[in-house]
């Protein structure tokens, strides 16, 4: 392609690409509508990342979650993540200036010590070790059904408390078992129903929350466009 034939300042491609997100989004389903101006933000933004229009029906939100996220976000909570990737692809600026803390434990001494005494995954046992932390708390799962469920049951035996979950795991074994019980539980919830999911799509939905916190005073924001 000739240089002069193609976008090269960045946020025009980005604006371009949520404009051709809404024109998709209108030939797949004149009809649908986003709950909220933030929730459609999150969707599209997962659009964006994964180029996949299946998220308008898979990606669930249960509980009040975007505003249980904010909540976290707003005062100082905690985010655990379950890789390494999850964590890399989060906004840690956006995260510095909230005075938000994020780990990924999945290297810690202590898990890695309790899932080989526990016979268990380590996503399992980062889980447990996180759940000593009294913080307002988000777990984020791009990658680990075993985490999920770990967060899951540990939350119905009131062994965890945590404001939200973002379930979203990737693959063949649990992962869609795994998001069906988030979806289905009491905790506030973005599950991304089926086999799809991965960290990428986890750190995208956190940061799209991030960067439209204040999308309702705002008026129209990144990440929606509207015909005129």
């Amino acid at each position: 392609m000739e240089k002069e034939s193609y976008i090269t300042i960045p946020h025009q491609i980005t604006d371009k690409s949520f404009q051709i997100i809404q024109e998709e989004i209108e030939k797949i389903d004149p009809d649908y509508r986003f709950e909220n101006q933030l929730q459609e933000a999150v969707i599209k933004r997962a659009i964006h990342t994964t180029a996949d229009f299946d998220y308008l029906r898979n990606l669930k939100f249960t509980h009040n979650v975007l505003e249980k996220i904010k909540g976290v976000l707003m005062n100082r909570g905690v985010i655990y993540t379950d890789t390494t990737m999850a964590l890399s692809g989060i906004n840690k600026r956006r995260l510095d200036k909230l005075g938000v803390s994020y780990h990924c434990l999945i290297r810690d001494p202590r898990v890695i010590e309790m899932a080989k005494e526990k016979g268990i995954t380590r996503s399992m046992a980062a889980v447990e070790v996180a759940a000593n932390d009294s913080r307002q708390k988000i777990f984020i799962i791009g990658n680990a059904p075993t985490a999920l469920c770990k967060i899951i049951e540990m939350v119905n035996e009131n062994q965890l408390e945590t404001a939200a979950v973002i379930g979203v795991p990737v693959g063949f074994v649990e992962a869609a078992e795994s998001k069906q019980a988030l979806y289905e539980s009491n905790i506030p919830a973005i599950a991304a129903l089926g086999r799809k999911g991965g960290s990428n799509l986890a750190a995208a939905l956190i940061n799209a929350v991030m960067y439209n916190m204040d999308i309702e005073k705002l008026g129209d924001e990144y990440g929606r466009h509207t015909k005129q």
